[in-house]
């Protein structure tokens, strides 16, 4: 068989012999694949053709509509399509080809027609008129055997699974867009129905597969493929969306040879648009676009979020909008068939739960803290206990990117020894080279590589590192080669098993005092002449330029010299925008930061000059010196004032906020005893909290423990390795988890790196200076030769 639909497969390409020079490498596939189907259906269809074009031609004189009379037909076609034209490829003739070969597509019932519509086969059918080729193509496909006694369904869907293949490579640009490698859809494949073998072998088995980013159909393919060989009994139904027109039309098309209700591949975007929304299923497997923003949909995503909550499909969370990979894996849980207590279905389905395999890059592990969105939706997925496993596969395996990509593999129906756990494969090192790149599609996985994978997933084994037989990378001998090269790490393939929990941990936000000291000095009191951000630059400019002429009576004023200011502003300030110029160059801005700085010459002169390193004792005399020389500050002029006068002393005394009746100091509640004054020696403690300093603020991810409460985990916790360092810490209790209401945020990440991390030793120092002498000894060497 395989031998029969390769030969068939690479018959049909070579078509593209016919195509080169006038049309493009990546354009072959647009003529070819829908000249195949074409070709097939009218094979499948000749047993019933004359039948059909009578029955067409009966019902035609009866005004029906297009649905009425397409029962009809369908009737009289025994196939769930039909062509009502007495024509063939092979009765196409030569002079008028173009336009009999667009009428006999046009008159494919509606779900056909349609899939030659989306391959702009029209379009193509006029370019190779246009080169005069269109009659030498339809004569190469008409005199092509691909009846179904020729060749079944099943070898038929390989045909169309290889010129697929081929149409990708040959346009590999974009193929990663709407193909997934064949070595990478077989491994997924077998992760997401191997847990179900016995199941699937049953008599009058009934499955539903699902892709959401159909593609080509690849996946879909796969599955009914990979049941099929366990049970040829057993019935698969396929559902799909695909965004893309052209890739849409190749997957129809290839269910459509297959056998399988078109209908339930659907084009539009997934995620702004589920066309399948009532539908649960058994399988479901995807390759969504890695990295991809989902601004466009932003609306609609948002809505649905915020008015349907877990009653729609994105109640977890939403990840930021720069990368959608998490959005489709809340879509397909939602398709989750759930967990029934009753034995059977109507469709004899065991309707029990679903499996799920796709596959996400790097990012959707680890990316967002506690509290973000991709952190709430991992959370979801692990307090669910939905995920089964996620392995890590090779760089280079796609043909648009070389990035890391890890398949994860979830269910709601685990088995007991599965349950709470979650398994880590290292997959990494398993790949050959290919020959030839495709793209950036480097690397393959043979056989045996999935075979290793599938055999720790199936063990739910810890696999501690062991050495791979692969062959060593062929470095290049460009340039100086090392006389000591650092040794390559050896490929290793491991496999760990974590509880659920291990991912997870709570972050506490550790605050510290503010330490402020004050002192009304000369040179602060001075800064007080130009106002803050963003005049703090120019007014100084400004003063120093034009100031010096000003009296009392004209401060500020910059009408004389107005042109020659805006002038300067506009070359050595460029960023100030023109409402600021012209609040700069008002008398008015200058005259009110004089007010403020007179008032602070009158504070110090009631104050003094003197450096308090207690800010609450300044506080006092502030406020008293305040009453005393009758001065007022708004709070704008205080605050300036405030940033002029002040800084930041670790060895000043902390700020109090407030007193408090409970001493807790775990959580900023201490009792204090001012020691900066010895007035203030003889004062009693008191109980405080102290004014939070934001450039000390600190975070700790406490690990999970399901076994001890949140209060004896972060305490203890923050005892153990807080306290000792940092005395004057404490943690924010404000801080809580939106969900659980407990102090601290909960937050999940798979650090999958981290945990098969392996602590390679630097090179001996003897080797690297003896690499250094080397090198420069050799461009000692190249330097002697310049000279001479």
């Amino acid at each position: 068989m395989t031998k029969n639909f390769s030969q068939t497969a690479a018959f049909i390409w070579s078509v593209a012999d016919l195509l080169r020079g006038d049309f493009k490498q990546s354009q072959y596939g647009r003529i070819i694949l829908p000249f195949t189907l074409l070709r097939r259906l009218e094979c499948v269809l000749s047993e019933t053709k004359a039948a059909v074009v009578a029955e067409s031609q009966r019902i035609a004189e009866m005004g029906l509509p297009e649905e009425a009379q397409e029962k009809f037909i369908i009737r009289a076609s025994k196939r769930p399509f039909y062509n009502i034209s007495p024509m063939d490829l092979s009765k196409m003739g030569q002079s008028d080809i173009k336009d009999n070969l667009n009428t006999y597509v046009q008159s494919f019932s509606k779900d056909a027609r349609e899939i030659f519509e989306h391959f702009k086969f029209e379009e193509f059918i006029g370019q190779l008129a246009d080169a005069n080729l269109l009659y030498k193509v339809v004569q190469k496909f008409a005199n092509t055997d691909l009846s179904p006694e020729a060749i079944s369904n099943h070898e038929m869907g390989f045909v169309f699974e290889e010129l697929i293949r081929r149409f990708a490579e040959s346009s590999n640009e974009t193929a990663g867009e709407h193909f997934t490698p064949r070595d990478i859809v077989r491994l997924t494949t077998s992760l997401v129905f191997m847990e179900d073998d016995d199941a699937l072998t049953k008599d009058g088995i009934i499955r539903t597969i699902y892709d959401p980013t159909a593609g080509t159909g690849g996946f879909l393919s796969s599955g009914m493929e990979y049941v099929l060989e366990l049970n040829p009994d057993a019935v698969m139904r396929t559902y799909g969306q695909e965004l893309n027109p052209e890739s849409y039309a190749i997957c129809k098309a290839d269910m459509l040879i297959k056998g399988q209700e078109v209908n339930n591949i659907k084009l539009g975007n997934t995620l702004s648009s589920d066309q399948l929304v009532a539908e649960k299923f058994d399988y479901m497997l995807s390759n969504p676009p890695f990295g991809v923003d989902w601004k466009k949909i932003s609306g609609e995503i948002k809505d649905e979020h915020e008015q349907k909550g877990f009653d729609g499909r994105f109640g977890a969370g939403l990840p930021r909008v720069s990368d959608g990979s998490l959005l489709f894996l809340m879509h397909l849980i939602s398709k989750m068939r759930p967990i029934t207590d009753h034995a059977k279905d109507e469709d004899n389905s065991s309707n029990q739960g679903s499996r799920i395999g796709i596959i996400l890059n790097g990012s959707p592990l680890f990316t967002g803290g506690a509290g973000s969105g991709e952190s709430e939706i991992r959370r979801y997925i692990l307090e669910a206990d939905l995920l089964e496993a996620i392995i890590a596969l090779p760089t280079d395996m796609f043909y648009n990117t070389g990035i890391a990509t890890y398949v994860w593999v979830l269910s709601n129906k685990k088995a007991p020894e599965r349950k709470g756990r979650v398994q880590l494969i290292d997959g990494s090192n398993l790949y050959g080279k290919m020959r030839k790149s495709l793209g950036s599609k480097r690397n393959e996985m043979s056989d045996d590589d999935i075979k290793t994978i599938i055999r720790s997933f199936g063990d739910f084994e810890v696999v501690d590192a062991r050495v791979l037989d692969k062959p060593e990378e062929v470095k290049s001998n460009r340039g100086r080669q090392s006389a000591n090269p650092k040794a390559e790490p050896a490929k290793t393939f491991a496999s760990k098993i974590f509880a659920t929990h291990e991912f997870g941990y709570r972050r506490i936000t550790i605050e510290r005092p503010l330490r402020l000291s004050a002192q009304l000095s000369d040179d602060a009191i001075e800064t007080l002449r130009y106002a803050s951000k963003p005049f703090d630059m120019v007014m100084p400019a400004l003063y120093e330029a034009f100031g010096s002429e000003w009296t009392t009576d004209s401060y500020g004023d910059l009408s004389a010299v107005i042109l020659e200011a805006r002038a300067m502003i506009k070359a050595d300030f460029s960023e100030l925008k023109e409402k600021q110029i012209k609040d700069v160059l008002d008398a008015k801005l200058w005259q009110d930061q004089l007010e403020i700085m007179n008032k602070a010459k009158a504070l110090q002169t009631a104050i003094g000059n003197g450096q308090f390193d207690d800010f609450n004792e300044f506080e006092k005399v502030f406020k008293q010196a305040l009453k005393d020389i009758d001065v007022s500050l708004d709070s704008k002029e205080k605050k300036q004032l405030m940033d002029a006068t002040t800084w930041k002393n670790p060895e000043a005394e902390p700020v109090i906020k407030k007193a408090v009746k409970v001493e807790s100091p775990i959580y900023g509640a201490f009792s204090y005893k001012p020691t900066a004054t010895h007035q203030q020696a003889d004062k009693p403690a008191k109980i405080v909290e102290f004014q939070t300093d934001s450039d000390l603020r600190d975070y700790e991810n406490v690990p999970l423990n399901p076994k001890v409460t949140t209060t004896e985990l972060i305490e203890s916790y923050f005892a153990r390795e807080v306290q000792p360092h940092v005395p004057d810490a404490w943690i924010n209790s404000d801080k809580t988890d939106a969900i659980d209401e407990e102090v601290g945020i909960v937050g999940f990440e798979i650090p999958f790196n981290r945990h098969f991390y392996v602590y390679e030793p630097p090179r001996p120092l003897q080797e690297i200076d003896a690499d250094l002498d080397a090198v420069s000894t050799e461009i000692m060497q190249l330097l002697g030769e310049v000279h001479s």
